[in-house]
């Protein structure tokens, strides 16, 4: 008997509900999958490094988040020239190009170009043709030393802010920072009344 002013039983059991069940038995398989994928895109791409191409280091767009640094698409043409690189031969050596960033700073445009020429410093260009070491190109002895690299491309260190202390004196002490503030606003409140009784009398 049914009580009380409950909703009536009606229930829905004629649902196919095991075609609508997803499971995921094969983690374990996916992961070795994953693991081979990667290993063997390794293998496709060596000598070139694993990680890809070099990405430039800028800001999160945001007042929220424009403190930290992540990595970009690529970089612009105006860092590629400031750096002395070509954009045809930035393709040709690993270094992503992004031809819609703008540099809004200085300072982003330095650190980039600083970027370009640390990682142009440490590059070995093996020689595209039959062995035949050409202007730019790495010399022999380099190229046979050479491993492929694991791991991020110059990785981006999160700037730490600086904390500045001060000893604190008798005058701050004493000093009320309510009442300066109530005294600064009604400062600028009285002083916009004068400014537009002036008005008013002219």
């Amino acid at each position: 008997m049914v009580k009380h002013n409950n909703v009536l039983p009606n229930g829905h059991f004629k649902k196919h509900w095991q075609k609508r069940v997803k499971v995921y038995l094969d983690q374990p398989g996916r992961k070795l999958k994953r693991r081979l994928a990667r290993k063997a895109k390794a293998e496709r791409i060596a000598p070139r490094p694993v990680s890809g191409l070099l990405r430039p280091a800028v800001r999160c767009p945001t007042q929220r988040y424009n403190t930290k640094i992540r990595y970009g698409r690529g970089f612009t043409l105006k860092e590629l020239k400031e750096a002395g690189i070509n954009p045809k031969q930035a393709v040709s050596i690993g270094i992503g190009i992004d031809y819609r960033r703008k540099n809004r700073s200085v300072e982003g445009l330095q650190a980039n170009v600083e970027r370009l020429k640390a990682y142009k410093a440490r590059l070995i260009v093996f020689p595209l043709k039959g062995g035949k070491v050409k202007k730019g190109d790495s010399t022999a002895e380099e190229t046979s030393a050479a491993t492929q690299f694991k791991g991020e491309i110059l990785p981006i260190v999160q700037p730490k802010a600086k904390i500045e202390t001060m000893a604190i004196t008798e005058d701050m002490k004493k000093a009320s920072a309510v009442r300066q503030y109530k005294q600064e606003r009604a400062t600028q409140y009285i002083t916009g009344k004068r400014r537009w009784a002036k008005k008013e009398e002219k």
